[in-house]
């Protein structure tokens, strides 16, 4: 089809409607001319910008069946799709409803009054009977429309062009009846009672009046319709004919206005007081009534109609429902007319809706639509000022007619008879709403067959040659419910509200992609700009809350619902919309803008790097990890989830695949929004160093790593497992980062396992910028630990002042606003006990088997080969320098802790602040250790040289072996003679102590924390010695020995935590 036949035509059919013919007069009466030109071009402005916006859509690719929706959904995504594309589709469904309701209003006010079912003796009840015989007969009308549209479309087709023929006729009949008025006003006599309007119905042109004069034999120069008139008690006229041949009778309308029909009896006070009198409800074209007609006259519900130009004696009360009055059946204003008359500009989607049947779509629908939208506005523009110019104001404000004997008003005006108005606005009325009852199950089954909305997907099938079956059932349910409200005026605004958010959503896509200057948006239409498309979405925007707010709110809350629902639950979709270019451009300008050094103490959040270790099956072996990992949530920051493949990327890709699908599976399964990332390397340390080195761009980098700790590491044949978890640390250590090891991971609560009570504990042994305060804070967001509570402890020993400490601690969390309890905890100096020294034997003999039995194996070349990962020097490990973080306060009194600088002999001694808050250091820092001097000085390192203070503390800093003596102790154990001078070894004294400081430690915490639901602890950096691994290893064992749920915390070196807000 071309433009005319295939866009033309259709979009005038779709635009021209029902307000037209009903209440469009109705609109220029209570808006008055001025307000309803502006109503009407606000309302024209709107469709015609966003016609622009649409023809620069539609001619930016081919446009399949769908119209509107599949424009919005390929422009803006599945999810604002899927929203809007549901509300244009009830917008159509509602408005085949008021076209419905419009045809029975037609029908039952001026074709066939007497075919209503439900009659009130009552005035009051009239409205009510009327509104249940719109439900009965407007049902039965759906049902003969939907059976016609499913038998088949091709009739609906046929008809079209009739319907459309029924309305150039009724409007050109308009034109013509408006400007033979000029020459000849049609006889539609309105009869008001002082400026009182009254309703016609049942009064004929000689019974406007109180009384009637019946002259048997008329005298000569007396009207036959001469009226008797009492008015203040005078009668009148002057001259006195034989009353034997002159009869006075009360009128019809007497009756409603006094208790009876005598001349004597009790009338109601603005009867008596006014006169009645005959005006024309069509002066004409020339007469001059569009200047009364300039300005808005709103009324109230119930209040009467009146002429403001008349004079009436108002000293009388309102009047009653039950007298003959014209009155307004609900309050006008301004916004109300505009939500009415918005309906009758839509339909401008017609043509897109048949791009598929077009000869040249991208030509068409620009020409085509823009063209139908100028036609259809400068009807209405012209027909506001000619039903102003032509038809008196009392006659336009009754909405129904009643004024002029129950005709339709805009029926006045036609010519040659009113009947071709209402024959054509009633047929062509049925066929818009055939139109909409076709059109709305084709948009509800496009959406259904993209699959974004689950539940949607059965109304994708339909008969066998693809029509909508079960999609215009439930088309045909959603109108009857806008037929059970069986008001237009009601329902017209409902389908406002629908269109206007699509409409919205057209401008908004077209801007969007103008903006963001894609690539691949190269419109054929040209004559569009993002300044349209935004004016034409705040117009949009602002027609929605002018004619109905809460209705605007409602449909925003519909369509927010939808759009949530399809973001969680339909499926994925990648269109090349623009809110995905919106999304990356807005994510490369953030990017830039945000900074790549540290962030402020402030703005610190976890941005967490899980590693998460596969098994042979591509099975995630710790899933927990990752539960753990979502549970920080409440640091609202980055997420990244890593594993390595083991093996060359060329073979191994697919593998990487596959593990990163099952990453993404876990992640969905655990609700965790972030990234997945899998690397693949030869070796699984280096592929961690790699993933930490590389992770994250620009200021989104990881800050912590999550990892878990090594299973059974003490049975295992391979220590590659444990070796690699050491490097790791050793890694995250030199980048800074913080390091957070659940212990036990199985034993952790899931999502679904909420803790109805108990504690986290905290042990504060040495700060690190704050990780220990920050991390149970963002645990208690989650609803996991939400009911626990938090207690923090920190160590004394007998010469601190756990007094003052406690008051300090709990100082400095009131500062950080923190809910904790305060608890100190004071460590008594004693001997190294007899299972001290047998738990560090039994640990140095392990270790020295273990060796033994891996240099005895096949693998020992492997071992000696200059080029594996063993012999290799550890990344960072000769430069990486420990930097001790004690607890710093401000403003409450605690001062910062200073560290000795160390002495020639680099001896890390105890670090002791101003006020005693804290003794102990890290058990696991590996430079600045007394052993790193004592290597020199035999008497010192062996304990029983140096001070007596130095002797006296328990020593809480891992220290370096002495590697070179260890060596040559035990240079001769290489070959399986050695396993004899395993059971001569004597304990280092230096492991004796560390392993005695564990041992206490662990005592203290078993005793304070056996029962709480999480302890964490501060993590001891490893040695930079390699040789010490599984002793540094063991050292951790024995510290978290007993405790059931155990995290280890190790900070980056940063501080994550302020009190300053």
């Amino acid at each position: 089809m071309g433009t005319f036949m295939g866009v033309y035509l259709p979009c005038l059919q779709n635009i021209f409607g029902v307000i037209l013919f009903l209440r469009l007069t109705w609109v220029v009466g209570s808006a008055g001319v001025l307000q309803g030109l502006c109503i009407v071009f606000i309302c024209c402005c709107c469709t015609m910008l966003t016609a622009i916006s649409m023809s620069a859509i539609a001619t930016n690719g081919v446009v399949p069946a769908g119209g509107a929706y599949f424009m919005i959904s390929r422009s803006l995504g599945p999810e604002f799709g899927g929203a809007v594309g549901l509300c244009f589709y009830l917008g159509t469904t509602f408005a085949g409803a008021m076209y419905i309701l419009g045809a029975i209003e037609i029908l039952l006010m001026y074709i066939a009054p007497k075919a209503a079912i439900f009659e009130s003796k009552q005035p009051e009840g009239e409205g009510a009977a009327m509104l249940n015989n719109m439900r009965v007969y407007g049902s039965i009308c759906l049902l003969l429309m939907s059976l016609l549209v499913f038998v088949g479309v091709k009739y609906v087709n046929k008809l079209a062009s009739i319907f459309l023929a029924c309305v150039i006729v009724s409007i050109v009949s308009i034109y013509i009846g408006a400007l033979v008025s000029a020459f000849k006003p049609p006889q539609f006599p309105v009869c008001m009672l002082g400026n009182r309007t009254i309703s016609g119905h049942e009064i004929d042109d000689s019974q406007c009046a109180k009384t009637i004069l019946q002259i048997k034999e008329p005298a000569e120069g007396v009207d036959a319709n001469f009226t008797f008139i009492h008015e203040n008690d005078t009668v009148g006229p002057t001259f006195d004919p034989s009353p034997s041949t002159i009869l006075v009778e009360t009128t019809y309308l007497w009756k409603h206005f006094c208790q009876g029909p005598e001349l004597n009896a009790s009338c109601d006070k603005y009867f008596t007081s006014n006169n009645f009198s005959e005006i024309d409800g069509i002066p004409g074209l020339a007469s001059g009534i569009i200047s009364e007609n300039l300005w808005s006259s709103y009324l109230s519900k119930g209040d009467v109609v009146e002429k403001g130009s008349l004079k009436s004696s108002h000293d009388a009360q309102p009047a009653s429902n039950h007298q003959p009055y014209v009155f307004a059946d609900i309050t006008t204003s301004f916004t109300l007319l505009v939500g009415i008359f918005f309906p009758s500009v839509t339909g401008i989607m017609a043509g897109s809706n048949r791009s598929g049947d077009l000869k040249d779509a991208q030509r068409s629908i620009p020409i085509g639509t823009i063209l139908a939208i100028l036609t259809t506005s400068i009807v209405y523009l012209t027909s506001v000022v000619l039903f102003g110019a032509c038809i008196d104001g009392v006659v336009l404000r009754d909405k129904f007619g009643d004024s002029v004997k129950g005709n339709l008003v805009v029926g006045t005006l036609a010519w040659p008879s009113p009947w071709v108005i209402v024959i054509g606005s009633f047929f062509s009325t049925c066929g818009a709403g055939l139109q909409s009852l076709t059109g709305a199950p084709r948009l509800l089954q496009a959406i259904a067959k993209d699959n974004i909305i689950p539940f949607l997907r059965v109304f994708g099938h339909g008969k066998a040659n693809g029509e909508p079956t079960w999609a215009l059932l439930l088309t045909a349910l959603i109108a009857e419910l806008g037929i059970l409200i069986a008001s237009l005026d009601l329902v017209a605004p409902i389908l406002t509200m629908f269109f206007l958010m699509c409409y919205l959503f057209v401008n908004l896509a077209c801007g969007l992609q103008t903006l963001l200057r894609t690539p691949n948006w190269r419109p054929r239409f040209s004559y569009y700009h993002w300044t349209l498309s935004f004016l034409g979405m705040t117009i949009c925007l602002a027609l929605m809350f002018i004619s109905s707010w809460y209705y605007a709110i409602v449909a925003m809350v519909i369509a927010s619902m939808i759009y949530k629902y399809i973001e969680y639950h339909g499926a994925e979709k990648e269109w090349g919309d623009g809110i995905r270019g919106l999304s990356l451009s807005a994510a490369r300008y953030a990017l830039l803008r945000l900074e790549e050094g540290p962030p402020h103490t402030k703005n610190w959040r976890p941005q967490v790097l899980v590693l998460l270790k596969l098994d042979e099956d591509a099975h995630v072996k710790s899933p927990r990890l990752l539960t753990f990992a979502s549970q920080l949530k409440a640091g609202k920051g980055l997420t990244i989830v890593g594993t390595v493949v083991s093996g060359n990327f060329l073979q191994s890709y697919g593998e990487a695949l596959a593990a990163e699908q099952t990453l993404k599976h876990l992640m969905d399964k655990e609700r965790v929004k972030g990234f997945c990332q899998c690397i693949v390397a030869q070796k699984p340390r280096e592929g961690i160093s790699h993933m930490i080195q590389s992770s994250g761009l620009g200021g989104m980098k990881p800050n912590t790593v999550v990892m878990g700790w090594p299973h059974a590491w003490r049975q295992s044949e391979d220590p590659q497992s444990w070796k690699t978890f050491i490097n790791t640390v050793r890694v995250t250590t030199a980048a800074h980062l913080a390091l957070l090891v659940p212990k036990n991971i199985s034993l952790f609560p899931s999502n679904s396992e909420p803790c109805t009570e108990g504690y986290i504990d905290v042990w504060w042994i040495v700060h690190d910028g704050g990780m220990l305060m920050l991390l149970p804070f963002l645990l208690r967001q989650h609803k996991v630990w939400r009911k626990c509570g938090m207690r923090i402890f920190t160590v004394a020993q007998m010469e601190d002042n756990s007094i003052q400490m406690k008051k300090d601690l709990a100082t400095f969390l009131y500062h950080l606003r923190i809910e904790a309890e305060v608890e100190v905890v004071e460590m008594h100096d004693s001997d190294i006990s007899a299972y001290t020294y047998e738990r560090t034997l039994m640990m140095e003999q392990r270790s020295q088997m273990l060796r033994q039995m891996r240099l005895s194996k096949s693998d020992r070349e492997r071992e000696g080969n200059p080029g594996s990962s063993s012999s290799r020097p550890e990344a960072g490990g000769a430069t990486r320098s420990q930097v001790y973080l004690f607890p710093r306060y401000r403003s409450t009194g605690v001062h910062t802790s200073n560290t000795s600088k160390g002495n020639r002999d680099r001896q890390a001694q105890l670090v002791k602040d101003r006020n005693s808050m804290l003794r102990l250091t890290s058990i696991g820092s590996d430079d600045d250790d007394d052993t790193d001097g004592d290597r020199d000085r035999p008497t010192s390192s062996g304990g029983g040289g140096g001070s007596a203070e130095h002797q006296r503390r328990v020593q809480m800093t891992w220290t370096k072996e002495r590697t070179s003596q260890y060596r040559a102790a035990h240079s001769g154990c290489s070959t399986p003679e050695g396993f004899r001078d395993m059971l001569s070894i004597r304990p280092d004294h230096s492991n004796v102590r560390r392993m005695h400081t564990a041992v206490k430690l662990n005592e203290v915490i078993v005793n304070k924390s056996h029962d709480a639901r999480l302890v964490l602890l501060n993590m001891p950096g490893p040695p930079r010695n390699t040789e010490g691994d599984e002793n540094y290893m063991e050292f951790l064992e024995v510290l978290t020995e007993g405790l059931e749920r155990v995290l280890l915390v190790r900070g980056g070196g940063s501080e994550v935590i302020t009190i300053y807000s």
